[in-house]
């Protein structure tokens, strides 16, 4: 239906602008059309951050600005968009304002190679794994400067503690990925969720069987756990932690400016969260093999997987006590990385007997 669309554009567009103006205009309109609902989710992923923690805490939530408190989202946006943008005089202006591009624009270029169906996707590259891999490391150096151009002793001490609990979490996700690499045989996004359609399982009609999480369940579990960090959320959150370093990096930020470091942490975990499905939840394949479920489409199933595992990052911040940092570094370097590597050795020598049910 895509590829009916843009043929159609470029034979409407085709006696007025040169061929080479319409295919950059369909990319753009594709660009709009991933992003625009993204930004949408982000906004209301604050309000029902606040909902679901109101809810374990026994309290009602935001309930004021429109209907249930469903404008929050809205006017919290006009308040951070009238807000004035201060830049310390002793601070970097450069830096300083370049700090939150780099830590939002990797959070949304991502996107690019996320496929939402069979073949659905703004660039679906055989390299898209790899993609993501080098796309989303970017965000630290946006960390890292953000606190060096503030010139500030608060804020470069919330950088280098963030800038260290992310590479060293990133490690440990990058031997998840290799492991699902290993098993799928495929650095394409596509066909690494459908590699998780088959199997003794799957021919049964019990799809969510084969899929990546039962198979590879401890790389399910650090590439989760190590999600929280990398995305410094509880109980891994003390670049913020208040009673030490404030506000950490974006301490001296305000307005828009603060926003965007906002932006790019709620952005951030929805793409963990839908790389955690594509991975090892199935993408958007039906957990079951019957006219019951099959008949829902494959991105409403990719969205629902989605929002599970975004709201268990909520239950997380509203149950655990946050950690301290020399045992959020221990977590990572001594047992997270240890068990993805050892994982990837028992994986690898399954493959090699006859019992591989990946072939």
């Amino acid at each position: 239906m895509i590829d009916a669309m843009y043929a159609t554009g470029q034979g409407l567009m085709g006696g007025i602008w040169p061929a080479t103006v319409w295919p950059v205009l369909w990319v753009l309109i594709k660009i709009v059309a991933v992003l625009a609902p993204l930004m949408g989710c982000v906004a209301y992923l604050t309000l029902w951050e606040r909902k679901a923690i109101g809810f374990t805490q026994v309290r009602v939530g935001p309930n004021r600005i429109g209907p249930f408190g469903l404008l929050q989202p809205i006017a919290d946006a006009l308040k951070l968009l009238t807000k004035e943008i201060i830049i310390p005089t002793a601070a970097s202006k450069g830096l300083f304002i370049l700090g939150p591009i780099m830590t939002i624009m990797p959070a949304l270029a991502a996107w690019a190679v996320i496929p939402f169906g069979p073949d659905v996707a703004l660039a679906n590259v055989n390299a898209g794994l790899l993609f993501i891999m080098a796309i989303t490391s970017l965000e630290v150096y946006g960390v890292i400067i953000a606190g060096w151009g503030s010139n500030s002793k608060y804020a470069f001490l919330g950088a280098m503690r963030a800038s260290a609990q992310m590479v060293s979490y990133e490690i440990a996700m990058g031997f998840c990925l290799v492991v699902v690499l290993m098993v799928s045989g495929s650095l394409n996004m596509t066909d690494i969720v459908m590699s998780q359609g088959s199997g003794m399982a799957a021919s049964k009609g019990l799809t969510f069987l084969s899929w990546n999480w039962l198979p590879l369940l401890p790389i399910f579990v650090v590439y989760f756990i190590s999600s929280l960090a990398e995305t410094n959320r509880h109980p891994f959150d003390v670049v913020e932690g208040e009673s030490e370093i404030v506000a950490g990096h974006m301490v001296e930020y305000s307005g828009m400016s603060f926003a965007m470091f906002f932006l790019a942490e709620y952005a951030n975990m929805i793409l963990v969260s839908v790389l955690c499905v594509l991975l090892f939840l199935g993408g958007w394949l039906s957990p079951i093999d019957s006219a019951l479920f099959t008949w829902i489409p494959g991105w409403i199933w990719l969205g629902l997987k989605t929002f599970v595992v975004v709201t268990i990052f909520l239950w997380v911040r509203s149950t655990f006590p946050r950690f301290r940092y020399d045992q959020i570094m221990r977590l990572g370097w001594k047992i997270f990385i240890p068990v993805t590597l050892v994982w990837l050795v028992v994986v690898g020598a399954w493959m090699q007997t006859p019992y591989n049910i990946w072939k």
